[in-house]
């Protein structure tokens, strides 16, 4: 549905230049909630925005339903009718809502609407029926200065479904939410995808967006995107960056000469006591120095840090048993035991191509 290759933006002021994005390749597939996670400064809103061109992009191409907008751009500074059609099937759910203080809800959500010359009772008819598809059908007549945070962010959510879009851009659309606002839009997001079919490409920072409503997702670092992929799929590759942000676990080894295991339970393995049947089968002790547990997509997953007695070598057929119950193994190398006395000892560092 959305794809872009090699996208870059280059902000020029004066002799100095930004690289705000540096060659972004993007695939978002149909009918699927993609989450795009980094930090500020990593580039996130800038891609949104050259998603649907209202940042032109340096270079690279941007399409959207088979349709290629950065051709339909051309070098024209202002967009073309060409462009301006193709934008009224994106959707664009801002942070802040930027909702119209004088316009009441109804007039709010009819606004993109009336841009495109839609009659005025069709626009009232449509502005009617997605309110009372976000659940706001008794706040047509009210101002944005009484509603709520999270009734103010549903307005933008209909407003922004009034051109039939065929995919949704969200903008940290829950960064300025308290929790429990934060899932009630989250989960209407969700809703609003299976319903509508919707495409929905979510920027957030946040950790749990992507937990509760993301099929897939891509981490952004210094403009470019350093890993992307279907959740599922990420929590099962070895060493994945997004898998240890999603489920972080600490703890340092016991002492020396041990083997620190960091596991991933997903699917049927996550509801199996797969440990203590380790511990039972080879009679060995086990430590679980941290773990976390949580739901993505519906299903219950995991990971867990355990500490093995004995070096690498000696836990080859333990480790072995935990890979054949269909569990992600990750086998991190010990703390450096020269570490001084009272000093931090450095994090574990996962070891990719162990016991595979």
């Amino acid at each position: 549905m959305i794809t872009t290759t090699g996208l870059t933006k280059v902000y020029r002021s004066g002799d100095r230049e930004v690289t705000a994005l540096d060659g972004v390749d993007l695939h978002v597939r149909e009918g699927e909630v993609y989450g795009v996670l980094g930090q500020s400064g990593a580039g996130k809103s800038t891609l949104i925005r050259c998603l649907n061109l209202l940042e032109r992009p340096t270079s690279g191409t941007v399409t959207v339903a088979g349709t290629d907008l950065t051709a339909l751009a051309g070098r024209k500074e202002r967009a073309g009718a060409a462009l301006r059609a193709a934008r009224s099937h994106i959707g664009m759910v801002f942070q802040h809502f930027n909702l119209l203080s004088s316009r009441t809800v109804q007039d709010n959500v009819e606004l993109p609407l009336e841009i495109l010359k839609v009659d005025r009772r069709e626009r009232a008819r449509k502005a009617l029926e997605l309110l009372d598809l976000v659940g706001l059908a008794d706040k047509a007549k009210a101002y944005p200065a009484q509603l709520s945070g999270g009734q103010k962010q549903r307005v933008g959510i209909a407003r922004a479904l009034a051109g039939d879009p065929k995919v949704l851009l969200s903008d940290e659309a829950t960064s300025a939410l308290d929790p429990e606002t934060t899932r009630s839009i989250l989960q209407l997001l969700r809703d609003l995808n299976r319903q509508l079919g919707l495409t929905i490409v979510l920027i957030t920072h946040e950790m749990d967006v992507v937990k509760t409503i993301c099929d897939s997702a891509a981490l952004m670092k210094g403009g470019r995107v350093v890993e992307s992929g279907t959740v599922a799929g990420l929590l099962a590759t070895p060493g994945s960056e997004l898998a240890r942000e999603l489920f972080p676990v600490g703890g340092e080894p016991s002492g020396d000469g041990r083997t620190v295991v960091d596991v991933t339970f997903h699917g049927s393995a996550a509801t199996r006591p797969v440990i203590s049947e380790l511990s039972r089968t080879y009679n060995v002790d086990i430590s679980i120095l941290g773990a976390a547990m949580d739901t993505v997509g519906g299903k219950q997953v995991g990971r867990m840090r355990i500490e093995l007695p004995g070096p690498f070598e000696e836990n080859v057929v333990p480790i072995g048993f935990l890979r054949e119950q269909g569990l992600q193994v990750d086998v991190a190398d010990a703390a450096d035991t020269d570490t001084p006395t009272g000093a931090t000892a450095p994090a574990p560092t996962l070891r990719k191509d162990a016991a595979k």
